[in-house]
């Protein structure tokens, strides 16, 4: 199934993520920094959620508080919580 998160304090507007059995399928970043963001999302392609948010929740961006690894990362927790709720 496919989510959207709103990224917030960074310059990715929303992250669009596949996730099956807590595995990620595939993520995607709208807006942000083109080589970054697509590293990222191969990166974390075919790896656990929880793995990632492990990983990459607290990265931060030179003086801004968040990054987008950690809005990722954000967005996944999110993503776990809703699936969780629904079940």
């Amino acid at each position: 199934m496919q989510y959207e998160y709103r990224a917030q304090g960074v310059c990715s507007r929303s992250i669009l993520i596949d996730i099956e059995d807590g595995i990620i399928r595939n993520a995607e970043f709208v807006g942000g920094c083109p080589g970054n963001t697509s590293g990222i999302s191969k990166l974390v392609a075919g790896m656990k959620a929880e793995d990632v948010i492990a990983r990459l929740e607290g990265v931060t961006c030179g003086r801004k508080p968040t990054s987008c690894p950690d809005q990722l990362a954000k967005a996944l927790k999110a993503v776990l919580e809703r699936e969780n709720a629904a079940q």
